[in-house]
């Protein structure tokens, strides 16, 4: 499947921002089952200075800083890439879980240390024991790890609601926890806090995800949205995507921008200003099938 993505995000001040600094995720990654053809990025107003490189995780990170007056700011970033179908997964074949966990903590490899980074807690994630025990409903003895890790994917799917309204950008994970409630971005760190919880390795996943309208209604551009999901160290098996939102193993129709150990590692755009008074911001995504 090939897609041109279209990201556009606007910030209006109600106040000069003499200054502004922005570090930007939003270039795709090139992996075995997808290739990013073109990326480039616009910005208005011009930059002072940008520059850009590949950041600890393998992603590409972009730079910029303006050093004039200005009140608004838009960053347009345009992918052409396509997504290819990845190597299928059998979960009643995939190595039990402990197993897997077991392997992962006594590894000493380069690789092995690679996979082992992604087992502990991070900002989003500062507690695992919390989450121990829903994740052990799924992480039963002797479990392949693909099907218990599908299973608690069902249950997140199952039990928690989506709900823009249910968080803001600090709400923690115990509130999400408690709530039963929250966006993508919510139960991918939850379901990543699980997997760590007993000792695997997962981490968190940046993109995209293609949406398709109701049947008999035109598509929406812009209408699409950033997405975040969960990638886990399986072992023989690699790591294997999961969607706790949609319920899903992630195929043909999500796009890889970046991953890390939560959010913070990979956040689409941060930055500081000084000034602006009052902000404001507007973003739309636009994943077109070519």
């Amino acid at each position: 499947m090939k897609y041109k993505i279209t990201h556009a995000t606007r910030y209006t001040y109600s106040e000069p921002v003499p200054v502004c600094h922005n570090q930007l995720h939003l270039a795709p990654r090139d992996l075995d089952y997808q290739f990013c053809y073109d990326y480039s990025l616009l910005l208005s107003p011009a930059p002072h200075d940008r520059r850009s490189r590949v950041d600890y995780f393998g992603n590409l990170v972009d730079y910029f800083s303006i050093h004039e007056p200005h009140q608004g700011l838009t960053v347009t970033s345009v992918s052409v890439l396509e997504v290819l179908p990845g190597a299928p997964v059998e979960p009643l074949s995939s190595p039990p879980w402990e197993e897997v966990a077991e392997r992962t903590l006594r590894t000493v490899s380069p690789a092995g240390l690679a996979v082992q980074q992604f087992r502990f807690p991070s900002r989003y994630m500062p507690e695992l024991q919390p989450y121990e025990a829903y994740a052990r409903q799924s992480f039963t003895a002797g479990r392949p790890i693909v099907d218990a890790a599908l299973d608690l994917t069902s249950r997140i799917h199952r039990d928690f609601r989506y709900d823009p309204r249910a968080t803001h950008v600090n709400s923690t994970l115990a509130e999400v926890f408690q709530g039963r409630a929250g966006v993508c971005q919510d139960f991918a760190h939850l379901q990543a806090a699980c997997m760590r919880s007993v000792g695997l390795a997962a981490r968190y996943v940046s993109g995209y995800l293609r949406t398709l309208p109701p049947p008999g209604k035109p598509r929406l551009v812009g209408a699409d949205a950033s997405h975040a999901w969960v990638s886990l160290w399986c072992g023989t098996a690699g790591w294997v995507d999961f969607d706790p939102t949609n319920n899903t193993i992630p195929a043909l129709d999500h796009v890889t921008l970046a991953w890390g150990r939560d959010y913070s590692d990979v956040c689409p755009i941060q930055g500081v200003v000084v000034g602006g008074g009052q902000h404001e911001m507007s973003v739309t995504v636009d994943v077109e099938a070519l």
